[in-house]
């Protein structure tokens, strides 16, 4: 049996275990990011594997067909290797390598952390480098989602805010924020780390019985919420 705690332990506690709530969501939040790096980087470099083919060999487009369906057979629990996706690598490099140039190997910093949907973005929206820089840090900034983001760049905020260079904080978005929310469910992400739909099955519950509590209690008096995951007993039989 545990030993109760004092007044003056309870306030000790509960100051210890915010700061070890604080440091698990931050460990969590440097791990998603890392790997959202890890994936964007490694986006950036088969573009320029492609780019770099087609260059110096000659390759035409064909190869970007082959070479999908030879990704796809070496990791089938990936999704990312379709030959829309490649092409899209392909044109992640032509976006950020060095004005397009073979050789350059570093994202900018801001693009490095944002996810391939908000990157995707970026490419089919904008069409200057400054343009997408420009959005790509407001976004990591602000923690925008990719659809903030779109409505942001549709509005032209550029236009309104200048393009005057801000002191980017070289932070991660806040851990309540719409970005870093959706980088934890970002589908690219969950199959470069071979997860998949099951690992958020928590927050889909979550989500669905949110519902439910707010349908029954607008239905009034006569309804009752026993719980959630609840074992019914029929006929003396419990469902497993």
């Amino acid at each position: 049996m545990s030993t109760p705690l004092l007044p003056a332990d309870a306030t000790s506690y509960a100051e210890l275990l915010d700061s070890l709530k604080r440091r698990v969501h931050d460990a969590r939040r440097r791990a998603i990011a890392a790997a959202n790096q890890e994936l964007m980087t490694l986006y950036f470099e088969i573009g320029q594997s492609i780019v770099a083919r087609q260059t110096e060999d000659g390759w035409g487009s064909g190869v970007i067909d082959r070479l999908a369906g030879d990704l796809q057979a070496a990791f089938p629990d990936m999704e990312g290797f379709s030959p829309r996706n490649l092409r899209r690598m392909r044109a992640f490099y032509l976006a950020w390598g060095d004005a397009g140039q073979v050789g350059e190997e570093n994202l900018p910093q801001a693009v490095a952390k944002l996810p391939w949907g908000h990157n995707t973005l970026l490419m089919e929206k904008l069409r200057t480098r400054p343009h997408r820089l420009f959005y790509a840090e407001r976004a990591l900034q602000h923690g925008w989602s990719r659809a903030i983001l779109g409505l942001q760049i549709a509005g032209q905020l550029h236009r309104r805010e200048g393009m005057a260079v801000t002191n980017f904080p070289a932070l991660l978005p806040p851990p309540d924020s719409d970005l870093a929310l959706q980088a934890t469910r970002d589908p690219y992400l969950f199959d470069f780390l071979t997860l998949h739909a099951s690992a958020n099955e928590r927050d889909i519950e979550r989500a669905l019985m949110q519902h439910i509590e707010r349908f029954l209690l607008e239905l009034g008096a006569g309804f009752a919420f026993i719980g959630r995951q609840v074992a019914v007993d029929i006929g003396g039989e419990v469902p497993g």
